[in-house]
């Protein structure tokens, strides 16, 4: 369900008074899909022996551990509608889960369906927000706030992956990436103490005017932090406030990993714990490159190969990850496009918070 580029929390910038919508892919995302299209097809006539012991893998495929999986995959539908129904919150708005819920969904399948689905799924969203009384600054905010908040969630669990999975197999070439992401956040947790002091902003304030005296990028680039502060003034709750919805996004991506973990389990597959959290991050992050409408084959081709590196079978491997890519994908298409429908046409206004309970 979570897609780090749009829904589940998504990490992309949501359309807005600030933000223009990216523009709809052309003939290239369509020829890209019609070439994994054709090279799946060639995989199917090469590999028959592996989609067949798949094929039956699923077909005796345990009910109580598959329904477990089921359940795992809407907690993690339900977290990161309450990220977004906790940042709502914040800003002084007060929205049922129900809802909430509902466009979590209807804005999944429509990332999933669509070419270029991130952009319309944020632009939708928004339009959401802003017709049912939540103001644009606010709307804005929330979609890059949670968008953000996904991203350093999937971050911490690629983190504790790499680690489990030590240095053999994937591991080996995740680690060094993932090293300097951890210095290059380190680095970003150093500078946001030092803006504490005064004098230090006055020093980086004093050195980027005169950059953007010189440069026309820099002068665009600070204009747009400019507009993304105005954005985020929307949401304004304590450091220690922001541990829970963080918490909701992290377990929004755990409870995502635990469907496909007892995927496995129903499907009588030992699972190699080790290495999953990592094969499954590292899948995400693949996924959320948006080659392909929903990142069909992409996905299904990176998480299968994964899984092979640390011990499954390729025939295991397939049935792991179509058993997969049914609960969190296809089963929610029709699931979020009955959402879309009863939320677009729907046109409930919220109910504000009382005054001076603007936090939740």
């Amino acid at each position: 369900m979570p897609q780090p580029g749009s829904e589940a929390g998504n990490g992309e910038v949501a359309p807005g008074p600030f933000v223009r919508p990216g523009r709809v892919p052309g003939w290239t995302r369509w020829l890209g899909t019609g070439l994994i299209v054709v090279a799946a097809a060639v995989v199917a006539v090469f590999r028959r022996r592996e989609l067949a012991e798949a094929y039956h893998l699923i077909a005796r495929v345990r009910l109580p551990e598959l329904a477990v999986s089921v359940g795992f995959e809407a907690l993690s539908i339900v977290c990161f509608a309450a990220v977004q129904r906790w940042l709502l919150r914040a800003g002084g708005v007060r929205w049922g889960m129900r809802r909430m819920t509902a466009i979590a969904a209807a804005a999944n399948a429509v990332a999933g369906a669509l070419p270029g689905g991130a952009a319309f799924s944020a632009a939708w969203v928004f339009r959401q927000l802003s017709r049912r009384g939540v103001e644009q600054v606010l709307a804005a905010a929330v979609l890059v706030a949670g968008g953000a908040l996904a991203v350093l969630s999937l971050f911490v669990l690629l983190v504790i992956g790499s680690l489990a999975a030590g240095s053999a197999g994937p591991g080996a070439v995740a680690r060094p990436a993932v090293g300097v992401l951890v210095l290059a956040l380190t680095f970003g947790l150093v500078v946001l103490g030092l803006s504490r002091f005064a004098g230090f902003r006055r020093a980086v304030r004093r050195a980027w005017t005169h950059t953007g005296e010189r440069s026309s990028r820099v002068r665009r680039a600070e204009e747009a932090l400019v507009r993304l502060a105005g954005q985020a003034r929307g949401v304004r709750p304590g450091f220690l406030s922001w541990l829970w919805p963080f918490a909701l996004a992290l377990l929004n991506w755990v409870a995502d990993a635990a469907c496909l973990a007892a995927g496995l389990w129903a499907l009588g597959i030992g699972v190699p714990w080790h290495g999953l959290l990592l094969a499954y991050t590292l899948t995400q992050i693949t996924g959320s490159l948006r080659l392909t409408p929903g990142s069909l084959g992409i996905v299904e081709a990176s998480l299968s190969a994964l899984l092979v590196a640390y011990g499954l079978q390729p025939g295991q491997a397939i049935a792991a990850t179509f058993l997969y890519r049914i609960i969190s994908y296809w089963a929610l298409q029709p699931i979020g496009w009955a959402c879309w429908i009863g939320v677009t046409l729907s046109a409930a206004r919220p109910r504000p918070l009382a005054r001076g309970t603007g936090r939740p």
